[in-house]
């Protein structure tokens, strides 16, 4: 079976961290978002179809990425609160490949999502990337949105702004709070997908 091409803009911050974003993820805006089953961090398996009638935001997750740290400033905590908090799920996904030196345990990750105050409704590891791949995730934070019906409505960047600038997130347009806000009143989202940025996955196949 062929897979779709990616339409992609490779590009290096000034960090010097590779930013590869695509315009569209694999799982296809619109289509039904492919199930999964995840262990969270305590060893709880977590399965997306069990939450079929809620809005269900995935977060790509990578701790060691500057763009996440960015938004772990209190943003993106802000973000699930307010999420969560609306009766949304928030699921934060980690497919960092276990060799590599960004890798953090589940004990780890778990502890770092406290250290930060994040309230993820739960942070799932996907050391083989097939949840990462399945939707062409790329990039940490690599955001989507599902509906209750189960069918993928957003799928790209966090905000519009690419950049690792704390000072740049009150300028940027929101598209998850925009995208959950939309979907509360009944509305399709004026943006349902967007170049996502950040600092590439490191899959166990290298596919990032």
């Amino acid at each position: 079976m062929q897979r779709r091409p990616l339409l992609a803009l490779a590009v290096f911050s000034p960090l010097g961290t590779m930013l590869v974003t695509p315009a569209f993820a694999a799982a296809g805006v619109g289509q039904a978002a492919p199930d999964f089953t995840l262990m969270d961090t305590t060893g709880k398996p977590v399965k997306l179809s069990d939450f079929k009638g809620k809005t269900v935001v995935l977060e790509w997750n990578n701790p060691g990425c500057p763009f996440v740290r960015k938004h772990y400033q209190g943003n993106m905590q802000a973000l699930q609160k307010e999420a969560t908090g609306q009766g949304a799920v928030w699921l934060a996904i980690n497919s960092t490949r276990d060799d590599s030196a960004d890798y953090q345990t589940p004990p780890q990750l778990g502890r770092w999502m406290t250290e930060k105050g994040a309230s993820p409704t739960a942070t799932l590891m996907d050391e083989d990337g097939k949840v990462g791949e399945a939707y062409a995730a790329r990039v940490t934070p690599h955001m989507y949105i599902v509906n209750p019906q189960g069918v993928l409505v957003y799928a790209g960047g966090i905000d519009s702004i690419p950049s690792a600038r704390v000072d740049d997130i009150p300028k940027a347009t929101n598209y998850v709070r925009q995208g959950l806000n939309e979907l509360r009143a009944g509305k399709p989202l004026s943006v349902a997908t967007s170049r996502a940025y950040g600092c590439s996955i490191k899959y166990r196949n290298g596919a990032a």
